[in-house]
């Protein structure tokens, strides 16, 4: 009754949506912590009695709900559209009750018969599985009656969606139809950290086992750690006070261990002080500021000694070796994956499948469910799922390959990192599960941090007369000129940047702004660092671009001008919206002198060509005289004054090439191999060419260890989204896609 009075009060994304939800009413019934049900009762999630609950359950739920639907609609009427669609709803109703009573066909115009309420699986738990045969037919029973007499106020009445996190407000262990995810698991909070989650249906799974309380807390113990070093092997007070800690120092770990995803995270500088480890332990700056800094192993302590005092303080995360548990009980502690580092158990994925093919007979709408798939996962094994699912006549199916996204809001184990005094062997890994492989693989990224020591630099000036280019554009209707000079060796070493009509205020910013950057550049400031942070910024003017035969849209002006620099002088194509390389018309594949440093910078701008000065090359013409370079006197008399100099032309093939006394730069030829000097130079730059594509590889592998999905941020532009649950959050700007 709430959920149909939240239909008149419930506000839509669209005009279409809210009209249909009005006519027909739709509704979302469903119900959370089926998973924490069936281990709290010891009953293995994979079987046939925790199949015929689910669906005895669903049926007991959804026929109860269209039987006060069909009351309601006596009082109020049907909804609007049910005169039009009364038969094939009472034909649904009618399919509905015929799988509640355990019917296995007779099902109206369906290809597919639906897997109807296994009676005699109910039977076998009892008389509580008898009663709920009974009620599941009642209900619908009732539900077709009083919908044949009435209608019914609602088109759909139940639909089964994971609740997240508010099924921990809501003092469930897990969510929806799902079984549990871990049995120690840590959900990943949308202002960053994790949360540890216990499920709390161990201890009464192992009374309903039979176990006693002093077996219970040994096991329990087992598996969720005692949350203290006190007493701990190894790693201890004891240990500790030796190394230098003070206790202080201890109790400040103390506090810090009950939530701890692993001691190491303990053990930083975050818990301990920078100070603390600087000045007591001797720690050195750079040692702390390196993320793959392992504390634990500086003081000493083996890759055995850590393991060991880890499983004592954070617990094994699974029950399997527990102390006193019969093997033959793991079964009820299956979880949707291998619990902890040890854990080599977890629930299949026709599993799976069936629990949700019980449910759906009985539910309105699909089912929102993970269908948890191993890492190793191949396109045959999605193909196979899809394929019961259809065969068991699911409406809906939703895979997850285990690691295929760079973020999952639930961990249930951390990978440790490699050690170089135990390498672990390949036979040993791969006698491992394939979930567990699967979540080694995935989830082990190592941020390499290169150390790079800048030298302070002198300014290097511009050259009196220097070359570069002047680009006009409109940006969201505001005309900018960007104007650069460069070196004679092609470099990028100063900016101008003007718009057209604007206040003097906003003109001398810019101008300002330019010489700014301009003073940055000359003192050795890279490019790449000021494209990185300006790209992407968002203010007013913004918007299409036109002029520009690369960038199409810009965010803001200097979002503009850093992707114009970095197209024409990085040739950074990945952030132009056309490439100019691939698009204009004398476009030239990649040859083999591609990297080799280019005589012609001197006299070619390299932001005019986009950095393609590597196509071009000087040809020396003869002694003679020169032809008149524009209609009248010789090419000596071209430059300043009637002095001589040497005419830059380019010319593509024929007569032109072989101009005589000029300088012609014409489509790259075969070269005549450099000379030791110019060959050394060549190797420095094809060096710093393959650092630089490392330092990009680097960058990338943090992008992928921060979470990074590769997406832009809707509101500032920036690709840092995260996954945030179901949704995405930027790390930059604070927004999320649509949950919080």
């Amino acid at each position: 009754m709430v959920l149909e009075i939240s239909v008149t009060m419930a506000q839509f994304p669209s005009r279409e949506i809210a009209q249909l939800s009005y006519e027909f009413r739709t509704l979302g019934l469903g119900y959370a912590n089926l998973g924490g049900l069936l281990m709290s009762s010891a009953i293995p999630y994979d079987s046939d009695a925790a199949r015929a609950i689910c669906g005895a359950l669903s049926a007991i739920m959804t026929g109860v709900a269209y039987a006060t639907s069909a009351e309601m609609a006596a009082e109020l009427g049907a909804f609007p559209r049910f005169a039009e669609n009364r038969e094939a709803m009472l034909r649904v109703m009618r399919n509905h009750r015929r799988a509640a009573h355990g019917e296995r066909s007779g099902y109206e115009q369906l290809a597919i018969s639906p897997v109807p309420l296994d009676h005699k699986a109910c039977q076998i738990l009892g008389d509580g599985g008898a009663r709920l045969v009974e009620h599941a037919k009642l209900a619908w029973d009732r539900a077709l009656a009083l919908g044949e007499a009435h209608g019914y106020r609602n088109a759909q009445a139940s639909v089964i969606a994971p609740t997240g996190t508010i099924g921990l407000v809501m003092d469930c262990d897990t969510t929806g139809i799902e079984p549990d995810f871990a049995l120690v698991k840590f959900k990943k909070l949308a202002g960053g950290g994790y949360f540890k989650i216990i499920n709390r249906a161990v201890p009464a799974a192992l009374r309903a086992l039979g176990y006693s309380d002093s077996d219970i807390a040994e096991i329990e113990a087992y598996a969720v750690g005692h949350g203290t070093l006190e007493s701990a092997p190894a790693i201890n007070h004891t240990t500790l006070k030796t190394k230098g800690f003070s206790q202080d120092a201890l109790d400040k770990l103390e506090k810090a261990l009950p939530t701890a995803f692993d001691i190491k995270f303990a053990f930083n500088k975050w818990t301990l002080g920078v100070d603390f480890l600087r000045d007591e332990l001797g720690v050195e700056e750079d040692d702390l500021a390196a993320p793959s800094f392992d504390l634990l192993a500086f003081l000493g302590f083996t890759k055995r000694e850590i393991d060991a005092a880890n499983i004592y303080v954070c617990g094994a995360m699974t029950v399997e070796g527990a102390p006193h548990l019969k093997p033959e009980h793991y079964a009820v502690f299956d979880c949707a994956n291998p619990c902890g580092r040890t854990g080599k158990r977890y629930l299949s994925v026709e599993s799976h499948i069936r629990m949700m093919a019980a449910a759906q007979p009985f539910i309105s709408g699909a089912i929102s469910k993970t269908i948890n798939m191993p890492n190793e996962a191949t396109v045959e094994d999605c193909k196979a799922a899809y394929l019961l699912s259809w065969k068991l006549a699911l409406k809906a199916n939703a895979l997850y390959r285990d690691g295929s996204k760079l973020s999952q809001p639930l961990q249930s184990q951390l990978i440790a990192e490699d050690d170089g005094e135990e390498e672990v062997e390949i036979p040993t890994f791969l006698e491992k599960p394939q979930a567990a492989r699967a979540a080694g693989l995935a989830e082990k990224i190592v941020e390499k941090v290169v150390e790079r020591i800048v030298v302070m630099r002198e300014r290097e000036r511009m050259p009196d007369r220097r070359k570069g280019y002047t680009q006009k554009a409109v940006v969201g209707g505001h005309k900018v000129y960007l104007r650069t000079g460069e070196y004679d060796d092609g470099r990028l070493g100063e900016i101008f940047i003007d718009m057209h009509k604007e206040g003097a205020a906003l003109r001398s910013l810019l101008n300002n702004f330019a010489i700014a950057v301009s003073l940055g550049l000359q003192y050795g400031v890279p490019l790449e660092e000021y494209v990185d942070a300006f790209t992407f910024t968002r203010f007013e003017p913004s918007g299409p671009v036109q002029g520009n035969d690369s960038i199409k849209y810009a965010t803001s002006i200097l979002d503009y001008v850093f992707r114009e620099l970095a197209v024409s002088y990085l040739s950074r194509f990945d952030l132009a919206h056309v490439e100019p390389t691939e698009g204009s018309f004398d476009a030239l594949g990649k040859g083999v002198d591609e990297g080799r440093p280019s005589p012609d910078a001197r006299f070619v701008s390299k932001g005019l060509t986009r950095s393609r000065t590597d196509r071009l090359k000087i040809m020396q013409g003869g002694h003679g005289e020169t032809p008149s370079p524009a209609g009248g006197g010789s090419a000596g008399e071209a430059g300043r004054g009637g002095a001589t100099s040497k005419v830059t032309a380019l010319t593509s093939s024929g007569p032109r090439a072989e101009i005589s006394g000029s300088t012609a730069l014409k489509r790259a030829e075969p070269e005549p191999e450099l000379p030791p000097a110019h060959a050394l130079d060549h190797v420095n730059r094809t060096d710093a060419r393959s650092h630089a594509k490392q330092a990009a590889a680097e960058k990338r592998a943090e992008a992928r260890a921060k979470g990074y999905e590769g997406e832009a941020c809707g509101e500032c532009g920036n690709f840092t989204l995260v996954r945030n649950g179901t949704c995405m959050k930027c790390d930059t700007c604070g927004s999320t896609t649509g949950c919080s």
